[in-house]
């Protein structure tokens, strides 16, 4: 995952809903420089949404859905004399939201056999009812954090 950008600055809000974390969600599904591509599996997997939720805005349900997986906390290394330490540290904002999208990716590549704009749409649907790939990755780093709680005197 080494491509840093500096897009924060230029990014703009995406054109259906304004949203300025909807443009960096498509800007990291988007593969290759294909963005049509991309914004329409994104578009695809919101109108899959809205077919299931009637009541709420899709677009809030993505929102909220990564909220959800956004972390707190998590494990970092650090060496003390020779020894290597998992110690628990805050994440940051911009970690938890770059944590979150990369988590809910990660985990629809790994399903395979359908498309991708479906396997999106459940995988949303999933953390905004606090479930799914994307959750039990969080739900794992915090157990890690917490099992090495013993460690935080370590933080720096």
């Amino acid at each position: 995952m080494g491509r840093f950008t500096a897009s924060k600055k230029q990014l703009r809000g995406d054109p259906k809903y304004g949203s300025i974390l909807a443009s960096k969600f498509v800007n990291c599904l988007m593969w290759d420089g294909k963005k049509s591509v991309a914004e329409s599996v994104f578009y695809d997997a919101l109108d899959l949404i809205q077919e299931k939720i009637k009541d709420v805005e899709p677009i809030q349900v993505f929102t909220q859905a990564l909220e959800n997986v956004k972390p707190n906390i998590e494990v970092r290394s650090k060496r003390v004399g020779g020894a290597s330490y998992q110690v628990p540290m805050q994440v940051s904002r911009n970690r938890q939201q770059s944590l979150a999208i990369r988590w809910i990716l990660g985990s629809i590549r790994e399903k395979k056999g359908q498309p991708t704009s479906k396997k999106l749409a459940t995988e949303l649907l999933a953390a905004y009812n606090r479930e799914g790939a994307a959750m039990t990755k969080r739900e794992n780093v915090h157990r890690m954090a917490d099992a090495n709680k013993a460690f935080a005197h370590f933080a720096w």
